[in-house]
């Protein structure tokens, strides 16, 4: 009874996020008005009609102003996400005539910031539906949860809740209505300016709103087949570096931008740990693609900055094919995208503040191996000291995580071996997997609209578990196993 009243609380919540999601939805159709492509009218309409239908029904569910219980918010917005991709599939299957499992990668893949697609050929799509994935990556990227805040004239306890567990676990700058509509205006104004910078390379409006849309979401979409390398232009690259970068640091670090403190963002210590890992990896990678490489030193610096830069973003713009890469500087990529940004940002992977915090927690563990016991060795994260009770759940929590993720890896990569036999190096496809699980899209080309069926619905799992950061799935796995448990215990005890 208590779990179904947490539910209802939650449902109401997502209901008007639903229902939000269905009046933003209708922006494609300016897009669509302005190329004259009205046959996509009824396909295009398929989406805010569904979601604006969820949401009204949800949203009316009865309900108590309660403090809705962590698992239950963890399960209803990881089902929330697969939602959310079911729907966003439909104007593809009605618009391009993909098969609904196409459809859903590409969605999924949008919604959740994932450079990988499945439209065949994306120079002969309609503009509306390029735009729709621009669209649905940008949304994507800073949280639908953080619409649902930003429209409350009243703070509400559940909606923070579910942010928190939308894969945010760095809260807002404070829980207020206000902050989460700041947020908003701060990406709005990156997306606006970043594209006139873009259009200074020569590259259209058109062109260059959709690339910042989804580069500054870290997601990838581009739209052309060929992607980045379609423009061969390396100062629209050089640009797109840094518009990469905004999207991987914390938002809350904007409203520095916000107040008129600019170095108030580089005295971020989350800032400065991604910067140096970014600076660290490009310098590898370029020198490694020179090592093992055919390449000129200044072409190795240019595909091995930027790929380095968008691997540790998690973005999925590449200006190259992996494909030719050997195997060494394909490693080190592979381990950046699995670092990824920072809590609080557009972008997928474990994120730099666990990475930082759980090294941190090491060298803090083995500290006290060389002190008396009596003496309490103080572990500090972020400027703050822990006591060593917290220091210790905060540690073993993050590290969990970690393991969790590269566990998921491992058995992601033997079952895709399994279930597809190909060509492609055990590297390849290993670096693949945790591209999808980290959310940014960078392909070798292992995954594709040739790819099998069970393959796609792999790929399509592995990018909801990214977003979600898997521990949601295994709470609803665990709650669906206790109550097969309990049934079996209570027919046990009845036969008796």
């Amino acid at each position: 009874m208590k779990r179904t009243r947490h539910l209802a609380m939650i449902a109401h919540d997502m209901g008007l996020i639903f229902e939000f999601l269905g009046i933003v939805s209708l922006l494609p159709f300016l897009i669509l008005a302005i190329f004259g492509e009205w046959d996509l009218l009824l396909p295009m309409a398929t989406a805010p009609f569904v979601f604006l239908a969820i949401g009204f029904l949800i949203s009316h569910i009865p309900h108590e102003d309660i403090e809705p219980s962590l698992s239950a918010t963890l399960s209803a917005v990881a089902l929330s996400w697969l939602a959310i991709a079911f729907v966003g599939a439909l104007p593809f299957v009605f618009g391009l005539g993909m098969s609904y499992t196409d459809a859903v990668f590409e969605a999924m893949a949008g919604w959740t910031g994932t450079a990988f697609s499945m439209i065949p050929s994306l120079d002969q799509t309609p503009d509306t539906l390029l735009f729709w994935r621009s669209f649905m990556q940008w949304v994507g990227g800073i949280g639908v949860i953080v619409f649902g805040i930003s429209l409350r004239t009243k703070t509400r306890v559940s909606l923070f809740r579910m942010y928190r567990t939308e894969g945010r676990e760095d809260a807002l700058v404070s829980a207020t209505t206000s902050s989460s509509r700041r947020l908003w205006m701060i990406y709005l104004v990156l997306t606006f300016g970043f594209t006139g910078l873009v259009m200074l390379t020569g590259i259209p409006l058109w062109d260059s709103l959709n690339l910042v849309m989804t580069t500054i979401a870290t997601g990838g979409f581009t739209l052309h087949d060929t992607g980045l390398a379609y423009y061969n232009n390396a100062a629209l690259e050089a640009i797109l570096i840094p518009v990469m970068i905004a999207g991987s640091i914390p938002f809350k670090v904007f409203l520095f931008l916000y107040h008129g403190k600019v170095m108030g963002i580089f005295r971020d210590q989350t800032v400065r740990i991604l910067l140096l890992i970014a600076a660290i990896g490009a310098a590898l990678i370029s020198l490694d693609l020179y090592i093992f490489s055919d390449l000129s030193p200044l072409s190795a610096v240019r595909q091995g900055t930027f790929t380095a830069v968008s691997g540790l973003t998690t973005c999925g713009l590449q200006n190259t094919s992996l494909h030719h890469w050997a195997t060494v500087p394909l490693a080190i990529l592979a381990m950046m995208v699995f670092i990824g940004g920072a809590m609080g940002s557009t972008a997928g992977g474990i994120k730099v503040n666990r990475l930082a915090l759980v090294f941190e927690g090491v060298k803090w563990w083995f500290r006290r191996f060389f002190v008396s016991s009596r003496v309490l060795v103080p572990l500090r994260v972020a400027g703050k000291t822990l006591s060593v009770e917290r220091s210790n759940l905060a540690v073993s929590k993050n590290l969990l995580v970690i393991v969790i993720y590269v566990l998921t890896i491992f058995l992601a990569t033997i079952l895709a071996l399994h279930l597809y036999i190909t060509s492609f190096r055990l590297d390849e496809v290993l670096f693949e997997i945790v591209s999808a699980l980290s959310n940014s899209g960078l392909s070798v080309g292992f995954i594709g609209p040739e790819s099998p069926l069970s393959m796609k619905w792999l790929f399509i799992t592995l990018m909801w578990l990214g977003r979600i950061e898997i521990a949601p799935v295994l709470i609803i796995a665990m709650g669906i196993f206790r109550e097969i448990r309990d049934d079996l215990a209570k027919d046990v005890s009845e036969t008796r």
